[in-house]
């Protein structure tokens, strides 16, 4: 089931008692966070999605933690469980390897591909522009949150950025945090290997001075979660959002910039960026756990405000996981293990831990078939995208359950030689690693901790794992209820 807008999404949650209504009046700054992080760190049914309804000083509800669990997850992109969409995929990437044996063959295969293509559908208008303001736009009507103590200020934390390339005309959507400096201008923080910016550098290159930008607050859930995700290059975000939705995103022009966005959003704001301008912008407390220190970035400047009637403003707050940003993470693993298999068909599963904050740790599982071979895949992964920010690389056997960190962590403490296993590596490191010597790269490390082979330069035998008799287990399955002991 895909959502036509947020508010459908809401109900749903509610429908399934996975959402609780706060009445008590609460500050935006500070207090949002502090019952947010709480809720999203509890366990089982306690974690549950949060709408604010009574956020002092401001007339305009503020949804939190919409997206804290898989459950949520897999409801915000309309599936049973998320590992579906990774499914579907994997049946699209068959396609082209598909011989039609006949024509009713190949009329089978004709709908799946259409069904998963759906580009957007272009509207007159929309929700999002019940109420337009080009008149002395500002954002003071917006209970932007501020997080931590420690933060540079109030920050904008769930925006779906809008831009295009001046060469190409290609959008792009991705979600970058952006500080409120004052009411008409912000903060935006893409960080050089994201696509905004790689928007803002073609600018520049051509003499441009203004990047048109639009940011759409409280879209429907699976548009949110296709600015989250590392798609290819090439890919545009809304068409992923409409595979995701198995309809076309609607989207709707601007009013004072050349830019679409979601005509079902709760709020859009219009603006540029100026490609000569840069302002100091943090701390911030980050997914990491810690403040992503000061420094300078472009800055966003308000030129029109359109919005709901009676807008819900959507925000999410990052810091030590487990947290919201997590499970967002998570469904990227599942939906995107498929295509991360189809470059390397050795890979059976991988986790990125919550801990690891999605790119300082993955643990792949291999089908290990020559020597090294688990150093090929670490290389290989360190090659690919956004997985080039990988701080860990641990390969595993294929029989281990890479889901299970106690399992994993078993055999990298006691099957690794650190001089044959360990591979230092230097390249890109995302722009939050704090423990990196300079901004943007350092050393990397990936650990071979599959079973050693002879021709690895292993000359001793290896010993088998411990495990009882299947026979033996059955046996006991049959009486363990009686036995009292678990």
């Amino acid at each position: 089931m895909a959502f036509n807008d947020l508010r459908e999404f809401i109900a749903a949650l509610e429908a399934r008692g996975w959402l609780r209504r706060i009445a008590q009046p609460v500050d935006c700054e500070l207090e949002i966070t502090e019952i947010t992080d709480r809720v999203s760190k509890l366990a089982g049914a306690r974690n549950v999605a949060l709408l604010f309804e009574n956020v002092k000083g401001y007339d305009m509800p503020v949804l939190m933690n919409a997206f804290g669990s898989m459950e949520r997850m897999a409801l915000a992109l309309g599936v049973d469980r998320v590992d579906d969409i990774g499914a579907e995929i994997r049946e699209l990437l068959r396609l082209p390897y598909i011989s039609p044996q006949s024509k009713l063959d190949l009329v089978r295969l004709i709908p799946a591909a259409r069904r998963a293509v759906n580009f957007p559908k272009y509207v007159k208008t929309g929700p999002c522009k019940e109420v337009i303001i080009k008149d002395k736009p500002s954002l003071a009507a917006f209970p932007v949150l501020k997080c931590w103590p420690g933060d540079g200020g109030r920050f904008i934390t769930l925006p779906l950025v809008f831009t295009k390339n001046p060469r190409t005309g290609k959008r792009n959507v991705g979600m970058y945090r952006m500080q409120v400096y004052d009411e008409t201008t912000t903060g935006m923080h893409w960080h050089v290997h994201k696509g905004g910016a790689e928007n803002w550098r073609a600018h520049r290159e051509q003499g441009l001075e203004r990047v048109a930008a639009a940011v759409a607050i409280g879209g429907d859930p699976a548009v949110t979660y296709a600015a989250t995700a590392p798609l290819p290059h090439d890919i545009d975000e809304m068409v992923f959002a409409g595979f995701l939705r198995k309809r076309p995103v609607e989207l709707v022009k601007c009013e004072t910039v050349d830019i679409e966005v979601p005509a079902a959003a709760e709020i859009v704001l219009e603006g540029y960026v100026d490609t000569g301008e840069l302002r100091r912008e943090g701390p911030f407390g980050d997914h990491t756990g810690y403040y992503s220190l000061a420094d300078d970035y472009p800055v966003f400047h308000l030129t029109c405000v359109t919005r709901r009637k009676d807008p819900i403003y959507q925000a999410t707050v990052v810091g030590r996981p487990p947290m919201e940003d997590c499970y967002l993470a998570k469904a990227t693993e599942r939906i995107f293990l498929p295509l991360l298999q189809q470059m390397l068909p050795e890979v059976v599963d991988i986790n990125l831990p919550l801990e690891g904050v999605f790119h300082n740790c993955a643990v792949i599982a291999i089908r290990k078939s020559y020597p090294q071979h688990a150093k090929k895949v670490m290389h290989a992964v360190w090659g690919m995208g956004q997985m080039m920010f990988t701080k860990m690389v641990i390969v595993v056997d294929a029989h281990v359950d890479v889901q299970d960190m106690n399992a994993v962590w078993w055999r990298v403490f006691n099957n690794i030689d650190a001089r044959r296993d360990l591979v230092l590596a230097d390249g890109p490191l995302d722009a939050l690693d704090h423990a990196s010597p300079l901004p943007h790269w350092g050393t990397k490390v990936g650990i071979d901790a599959t079973k050693a082979w002879p021709e690895e330069g292993h000359s001793r035998e290896w010993p088998d794992e411990i495990a009882m008799e299947p026979a033996v287990k059955r046996r006991i399955d049959e009486v363990w209820k009686d036995l009292g002991l678990g």
